[in-house]
């Protein structure tokens, strides 16, 4: 049974990656509904939060039906997390969740995210900042190092629980790899086998099938996995998983009705959420997820990032509905 502080996840659970501009209130809305069992946000400057910054602030709007789900922040300060970490705690989250794995240029440039794994001791100083600021659970996100002369997981696995993080997990690649190349589970591995650490190990890297999530949960004995890309358009991959793990036997996959279902809830959640313009704007990389593979998709792919009025909007769902309508089996 995998447990942070309180929180028990049952026995191998499925997290969602906590993704920029993907991993929002409506796409963690579907991905729940289809069994993840732990969500985070987006990350979260801990400057913008102390500048009141309204992106970073809207970024911690959390709902009771998400939970158990984390907050996610970044940051290269000790007394701006610290800060940070106090104004989470007033959301009520279940727990806070630190960024030392994003590897993008913007934020390692502000020695933040990845841009942290060049510096041990400062992500130790960072870590403990928050933990000492939080009543929250606190567990940490990272890679396996800066490059591949520092893969230094194990010494910071080690460090980090002794300072008091309450889980981890690890993308299995460095900084330099970006997300190119085969992540590397092996050193997660030896995380997981070293007896000092106490604390659930969850790895995280290229799990986009349910024979794959079983191969990498026997092989390299991780607590649970958390699962990014593979989620994105396709929230069924965490039903589909489960279903694989307990019986051995994989689901048909979403028809094209359940994927306009999905899709449509998410468009609307959206709107919901972020009004009527930046909901439709911020929906139209989705639509290529939802729709991924189907032949002939192209043009209504076009008119639904064309169009601005939702009753269009419907009205091309409905379109597509009809286009591949499945064949009733008589």
């Amino acid at each position: 049974m995998a447990r942070i502080g309180n929180i028990e996840l049952g026995d191998f659970p499925l997290l969602l990656a906590p993704m920029e501009d993907v991993s929002d209130p409506p796409f963690r809305a579907v991905c729940k509904e289809h069994g993840a069992d732990l969500m985070y946000t987006e990350f979260i400057s801990s400057e913008g939060l102390i500048r009141d910054a309204m992106k970073s602030r809207q970024k911690l709007d959390i709902f009771e039906y998400e939970k158990p789900i984390g907050i996610q922040i970044f940051g290269g300060d000790e007394e701006a997390m610290a800060l940070a970490a106090k104004i989470v705690d007033t959301t009520n989250p279940d727990l806070l969740d630190i960024n030392f794995g994003c590897p993008v240029k913007k934020v390692v440039c502000k020695g933040a995210g990845a841009g942290v794994l060049k510096d041990i001791d400062l992500m130790v100083r960072l870590t403990k900042a928050v933990v000492n600021a939080t009543k929250l659970p606190v567990t940490v996100k990272t890679r396996l190092g800066w490059d591949n002369n520092t893969k230094n997981i194990e010494e910071v696995a080690e460090r980090l629980q002794d300072i008091g993080i309450q889980a981890l997990t690890v993308h299995g690649r460095t900084r330099v790899q970006m997300y190119k190349g085969d992540a590397d589970w092996s050193l997660i591995a030896k995380v997981k086998e070293n007896p000092r650490i106490k604390i659930p190990i969850f790895g995280n890297g290229d799990i986009d099938s349910p024979q794959k999530a079983l191969e990498y949960k026997n092989r390299y004995g991780v607590d649970g996995i958390m699962i990014g890309r593979a989620a994105i358009g396709y929230p069924w991959i965490f039903r589909e998983i489960k279903h694989f793990l307990k019986t051995g036997e994989l689901l048909d996959p979403p028809t094209i009705a359940e994927r306009l279902d999905a899709c449509r809830k998410h468009f609307y959640r959206a709107i919901e959420w972020k009004g009527r313009k930046l909901g439709i704007l911020e929906m139209r990389p989705h639509y290529a997820s939802y729709l991924k593979g189907l032949s002939h998709v192209k043009e209504f792919r076009t008119r639904l990032v064309s169009t601005e009025d939702v009753a269009e909007i419907e009205h091309i769902f409905n379109d597509v509905q009809a286009f591949y309508a499945e064949p009733v089996l008589v």
